[in-house]
């Protein structure tokens, strides 16, 4: 996704129309026991330049349905029938949740790159489960801050406290998401996001407070990546490289610090359904995203860049400083996994960011 400097708004809409628009084009034949392969996906995947080259390697044709979040995804696996589909994208936290429901397939270790990945990104804890590799890190990033750096002090970027200065007051906007943004407000605070109980609540509501006070807006995606595309806002709370990277070549102000503090750490996961009727094709296809050339695809897709989880990806010296490659060993030891609370103080959490959007 790409933001034009002379008509950034304009740009960045037909840019998300195209995207949207290339994911209806594989989706439009038919349902999805139609198609060769069947693929539940987030709009990274989407892209032409992803799927075509396996498409045409292996004379099938990939059915793809998008979604966004967890919850979203697995409400379409309900409703679906058994074997409706073979491959799924998810948070590398959430496959915990597929496998309780008894969804997914284990995958072969001996016949995936699981040893060059980079290893703070192969998230075991959540991807293996009773000794069994359920779902495999593919792409990875961070949910920090993200800025024009003609607009700030760069300096200043490389600390938490600049999101509640009275220096950046009415200048950021924050990305509406709660589970990450509450993890920036747990950092500034001086606790570990996998840590945080209810007794850490009344610290994380105060600073989101003050997140809010400063903030013009707080938007989804969309809205806040154009507040920071178009010069609305000098800073994103919540973004990162998946906001600017895909910006730089026409907007090449626009950056993303880890701070000292620290960053929320995001990844997501391809898994395999049980219940797939075309298993061998699925675990073709999740070799394909995994090896090199699918990394850097993945990587650099046209809705949003992000961090190839395999170090080998096949990316050119350009996007590899433009994601800031070099730097990701000293990017993970300062981050943090998103929270993940249990059922109770995750709706506790959502009530508090409620709070949080409707104060004056």
């Amino acid at each position: 996704m790409t933001v034009n400097a002379r008509n950034p708004l304009s740009t960045l809409t037909s840019r998300l129309v195209a995207a949207c628009a290339a994911a209806a084009l594989l989706v439009a034949a038919g349902s999805a026991q139609a198609a060769d392969l069947n693929a539940l996906i987030w709009c990274d995947h989407a892209d032409p330049a992803l799927l075509q080259p396996f498409e045409e390697a292996n004379n099938v044709k990939i059915n793809v349905k998008e979604f966004e979040g967890t919850g979203a995804g697995l409400a379409i696996v309900e409703q679906s029938q058994p074997g409706d589909w073979d491959v799924m994208v998810i948070d590398s936290i959430d496959v915990p949740r597929g496998v309780e429901k008894g969804l997914f397939e284990p995958l072969p270790e001996d016949k995936l790159p699981v040893g060059d990945l980079f290893p703070e990104v192969t998230m075991d804890k959540s991807t293996v489960i009773d000794g069994k590799r359920y779902g495999i890190t593919e792409k990875f990033g961070y949910n920090t801050i993200g800025f024009n750096k003609t607009k700030v002090d760069p300096a200043d970027m490389q600390s938490l406290a600049s999101l509640t200065s009275d220096k950046y007051k009415g200048k950021v906007a924050i990305y509406d998401y709660y589970l990450p943004v509450i993890g920036m407000a747990a950092l500034a605070v001086g606790k570990k996001t996998a840590e945080l109980t209810e007794a850490d609540l009344p610290a994380l509501k105060a600073e989101l407070l003050k997140m809010k006070a400063n903030a013009k807006l707080v938007g989804e995606v969309t809205a806040s990546q154009t507040a920071l595309a178009t010069g609305e806002v000098d800073i994103l709370v919540g973004g990162g490289e998946w906001v600017t990277a895909g910006l730089a070549k026409e907007n090449p102000a626009l950056d993303f610090s880890i701070p000292k503090e620290g960053a929320v750490l995001w990844s997501q996961s391809l898994a395999m359904f049980k219940d797939s009727k075309n298993k061998d094709m699925a675990l073709k296809f999740i070799q394909y995203i995994m090896s090199p050339e699918g990394q850097a695809r993945l990587a650099t897709s046209s809705c949003y860049w992000g961090m190839p989880s395999n170090s080998k990806a096949a990316l050119t010296d350009e996007q590899k400083k433009i994601l800031r490659f070099d730097e990701q060993p000293g990017f993970l030891a300062r981050a943090q996994a998103y929270p993940a609370p249990n059922a109770d103080l995750d709706k506790k959490m959502q009530d508090m960011w409620t709070e949080m959007l409707q104060a004056q």
